[in-house]
Formats: C-alpha cells, structure tokens, sequence
C-alpha cells in the first residue's frame, strides 16, 4: 500500500468517499489473522520509521541497518524504504509475536491504514491536491466477508490514521521532487541523494550533521528553532524536509535563513 504522488495507476478502480461504507474488520477470530504479517512487501514512510524506533528505544541508523532495505519501486529517481521481513520460511513480520503485532500502537502507516488506500492527487496549482481513497483487496484476506461496516471516516478514526496521513503528505511533496530526477547523470549513485536520504528517514544521523557540523553556521536559525530540533524527531523530519527542498530546488521556508 502507498501514500504517494497519484500517478495513474490506479485510475482502473473505483474511488470511495469519505460517507462510503465498507465493510471489513480484523480480529484474532478471523481465519487469516496474521498471514498479512508474513511475507508482504511493505513501504516504510520517513514518520512510520520515526514512530517504531522510538517504540523499540533505537536510533533511526540502527533501525534503517537491522529492520529496512532499499529498493527502486515505483519511482525510478529514489529507492523506497521497505521493511526487512524475517529470514525464515514463512518471511515473517520481524514484530510479529504468536500473539498478534508487538509494536501495534505504532505500526505503520501499510498496516494501520489496510484495507483503505490513499493516493494524493495534484490538482491545478502548484500546492493543490486532492485525496482520493481506495479498497485495498488481498485473495488471502477474509476481512472483506466480516459483516461490521464503517465510513470511510470512521475506519481513519478508529485506526488512528489522521496524523499518519498528515505527515505523509509532507512527504509527497519531497517525493514529487525526487520524481524530476534532481540527480541528473548521476542518477542514484548522487551523492546529493545520499544527502537528501538521510535528511528524509534518518533523523538521528541527521540531527548530528545539524549540531555537529558547519550547518548552523550557514543558516541563522532562531533560538526557538534549534531547542524543536533538540527535543523533537518530528520536527527534525520537518526540517529535513525543508533543507532538501531547499538544497534541491532552492525553494522553501529555509531560503530566508541562508
């Protein structure tokens, strides 16, 4: 399941709203329960990775070495963060206990929001977009056949889904950068996409490039700037976000600090 730039792809389904209804749920009584934690192909998003380091008391170096791998998806320009599944022949969930998710509070945006996709559609202006929300439907998920029903706003609710999809949103506009190739000739070998990568999803390392490099001496940050960056990951996902739109494309609220 993605969050991303809408690019067409999906433009075969049927798209539901928000009042819609539809009918799903998952519980330790369903015949499937956890067999969509097993061998699935799952995006991580730079607040996903945020949410479960913090969980499991690491730093976002460590988690991207031990739970992620990077692969070229969908977007040819930037490599995806996709959790690491485990190495034995089910390729389970690494947080996956006999008792259902360890981290469930904090599980990703992929998992949270199942069975609901949300593609971001541009729309007109440069900053216009549109939210258009799909149903997600696997042969192996007996889910769909349980007779509770929800709105579309309700399944948001319930699953706690609004932040998610408020941090994810930043993302797609760094995404949609990373989309005009900002790399040129050099493609993914750039170092400036080793750069924009660990401003994305490794706030720690990112954190020690701020405070421990020339950075502030290059940009005149305010007093109440720099304690959000000392005591905040998502603040600093933020401002990472800014800093690569601005190394990037030289736009962005950071362009009135340099």
């Amino acid at each position: 399941m993605k969050d991303n730039a809408f690019n067409g792809q999906i433009s075969g389904r049927k798209e539901i709203h928000a009042e819609d209804k539809i009918r799903f749920d998952c519980h330790p009584g369903v015949a499937c329960f956890t067999r969509c934690c097993k061998d699935a192909d799952m995006y991580l998003y730079p607040y996903d990775i945020i949410c479960i380091k913090n969980r499991l008391g690491i730093s976002s170096d460590r988690f991207l070495e031990q739970y992620s791998i990077q692969a070229i998806r969908d977007n040819p320009y930037f490599p995806s963060v996709m959790l690491k599944m485990s190495d034995d022949e089910e390729k389970t969930c690494p947080f996956l206990s006999p008792e259902g998710c360890t981290i469930y509070k904090d599980r990703p945006f992929s998992c949270r929001a199942y069975p609901l996709e949300r593609a971001v559609a541009r729309t007109g202006d440069e900053n216009g977009r549109k939210v258009l929300y799909f149903i997600m439907r696997h042969e192996h998920c007996l889910g769909h056949k349980e007779s509770r029903e929800w709105t579309v706003t309700e399944w948001i609710e319930d699953q706690q889904i609004e932040l998610y999809n408020e941090m994810n949103d930043l993302w797609v506009d760094i995404d949609s950068i990373f989309r005009a190739n900002p790399w040129g000739s050099q493609g993914i070998d750039s170092p400036a996409l080793k750069m924009a990568f660990m401003a994305c999803f490794n706030v720690d390392v990112f954190k020690k490039f701020i405070f421990e490099s020339t950075f502030l001496s290059r940009f005149d940050l305010s007093g109440e700037i720099i304690e959000k960056l000392k005591k905040s990951d998502v603040e600093l996902m933020k401002f990472g976000f800014d800093w690569t739109t601005f190394f990037l494309a030289g736009t962005g609220p950071l362009c009135g600090f340099h």
